[in-house]
């Protein structure tokens, strides 16, 4: 394939990553805050001293969100997860369950993220497509769509990690070792997977290729030339 006039990158141009592109660590490092302040208070004064200082640190963090210019929407439903965490471990009784939601979610995302390379809709590809406002025609690349698919893995392998480390501690009743877990498998992790993921997706795309920004298609739905 060959490349569209004018769609190639300027000479000297700095290759963007997948971390321009998503935003970062920020989110990761935002993740960590709640249950550092949950693991603080429980130590301190058992498990109402615990959930106290998880609710108080996620609304603190919502606040500062919410000054920074980040979406409502998100703001309160990283909010609300804090919240249902604190919940299921006052209802069980159990320090070690404030981590639940964080087991579920990565058992679920880990699910969603496999469904999405098999039906061959990458999340990796969905969520930086939209980033880059393309919508789903990064899809009608062949090369991009198997780069996509190929990185997800990437991504996939990360809810597995955090399982099989997260899994023996809360069945052990570790409570600092699965706030230390959750810290060091959070923004670390993060940071490492959309450095491996990036370098998976270079690779997989041939020399010439234009980028993630510019999908190599033939046509658009309605047969007109591709823009």
């Amino acid at each position: 394939m060959t490349s569209t006039p004018g769609r190639e990158r300027r000479s000297g141009e700095r290759p963007e990553s997948l971390a321009d592109l998503l935003g970062g660590r920020q989110g990761a490092v935002d993740a960590t805050v709640p249950p550092v302040a949950f693991a603080v208070g429980w130590l301190i004064a058992g498990l109402w001293g615990g959930v106290v200082a998880a609710v108080l640190a996620g609304a603190a963090v919502a606040g500062w969100r919410l000054r920074r210019g980040d979406r409502p929407r998100s703001v309160l439903i990283g909010l609300l997860a804090v919240c249902v965490a604190a919940l299921i471990a006052l209802r069980t009784g159990r320090a070690t369950d404030f981590f639940l939601v964080q087991l579920a979610s990565n058992a679920a995302s880990g699910l969603a993220w496999t469904v999405s390379i098999v039906v061959r809709w990458p999340l990796l590809g969905v969520v930086v497509g939209a980033a880059l406002g393309q919508r789903a025609r990064w899809r009608r690349d062949p090369t991009l769509l198997r780069a996509y698919a190929r990185a997800s893995w990437v991504w996939v392998a990360t809810y597995l990690l955090r399982l099989a480390v997260f899994v023996p501690l809360w069945l052990g009743g570790q409570v600092v070792a699965l706030v230390v877990a959750r810290v060091a498998l959070t923004w670390p992790l993060v940071a490492a997977a959309l450095a491996v993921s990036w370098l998976v997706i270079r690779r997989s795309l041939p020399a010439g290729h234009p980028g993630l920004r510019h999908p190599l298609v033939l046509s658009d739905r309605d047969g007109a030339p591709a823009k």
